[in-house]
């Protein structure tokens, strides 16, 4: 396994600066972002030149120069997006992926399986993170069976003629219709092979769910895996519990997420990282940068050190 870099994670520098720092630290493989989430306006790619050959051209001289390789297009974003203007961008944009990883010989893109509205319609995505409510009860399957379900069950069939050779890798990512192991078995009924998971594990440290047994159950469908920790403070879950709506301010939030190996020990990570070389992943664990505490270059960089700790152990225990 390699350490690579999610180039949102480094908003403040532009394309080259990002390459030719990323390079000087030996973080060679760059996930790129052109999706909805995330800095504003895009950093690092513009969607609006990025189809030009003037551009790609450009992007691949400075990939050439920096010995930069691509682990990955992302489109983060709700792909599903009530409103039709938002679901239009995010939905363009992971399309501009798709092109993308194509052009560049990359196989795979991520994005998140969106969120639509409830069955009563409405500007508004719903979470379906319940079933028990009387007014929009069932809300998941509701969503599974007309939303979520249908739209990737044609992307499915669309990627396997327009870009075979690529799979989409999905974030299990809390606030969108896919963020657990249930969820995605259930959509794995619409889909084939081509539409498998990006593993972030901190998206599920802090909802109570082990990342190894999530890996163990679906370890051949692992495509990408995100290096991200999360931080849980008990004496304020004890209060608060874990669905907080405060931003993530470190000094009262129940949790936040941090730099790889900050939240969770060494141990934890090479047990995790051991569980995907286990089910035969072999790629890159790409720094996402979420830390409230720091900027994107310290941030990144402190990723980096928990992440190479993690890996060596692994090597030495081995």
């Amino acid at each position: 396994m390699r350490i690579g870099v999610y180039s949102d994670s480094l908003p403040h520098l532009d394309r080259r600066a990002m390459f030719q720092w990323c390079a000087e630290r030996g973080l060679n493989d760059i996930e790129i972002g052109v999706g909805a989430w995330g800095p504003w306006p895009r950093p690092h790619l513009d969607i609006a030149t990025v189809g030009s050959q003037k551009e790609r051209d450009t992007i691949a001289g400075e990939m050439k120069e920096f010995g930069i390789r691509f682990s990955a297009i992302n489109a983060a974003g709700n792909l599903l997006h009530p409103d039709p203007a938002k679901r239009a961008d995010a939905q363009a944009r992971f399309k501009a992926a798709v092109d993308l990883a194509v052009y560049f010989k990359v196989d795979r893109v991520i994005t998140m399986s969106g969120c639509p509205a409830g069955k009563g319609g409405g500007a508004l995505s719903i979470f379906p993170c319940w079933a028990t409510s009387a007014d929009d009860d069932n809300i998941f399957k509701w969503q599974m069976e007309n939303e979520v379900g249908p739209w990737w069950r044609e992307t499915s069939t669309w990627l396997a003629k327009a870009a075979p050779k690529v799979m989409v890798c999905l974030e299990m990512h809390p606030g969108v219709t896919i963020f657990n192991s249930a969820g995605f078995g259930e959509l794995t009924k619409y889909v084939d092979r081509n539409v498998g998971l990006n593993l972030d594990p901190s998206h599920f440290w802090w909802q109570g769910i082990d990342p190894v047994a999530v890996v163990e159950e679906w370890g051949d469908r692992i495509g990408h895996a995100h290096g991200k920790d999360t931080k849980l403070y008990p004496d304020r879950i004890k209060k608060q519990g874990v669905l907080h709506f405060a931003l993530p301010d470190p000094a009262t939030a129940p949790w936040h997420f941090v730099s790889c190996g900050e939240g969770q020990d060494d141990a934890t990570w090479v047990r995790f990282l051991k569980a995907l070389r286990k089910a035969g992943y072999d790629g890159v664990i790409s720094i996402e940068h979420e830390d409230p505490r720091y900027d994107g270059e310290e941030g990144t960089s402190r990723s980096a050190a928990g992440l190479s700790r993690a890996l060596a152990q692994m090597a030495e225990a081995a």
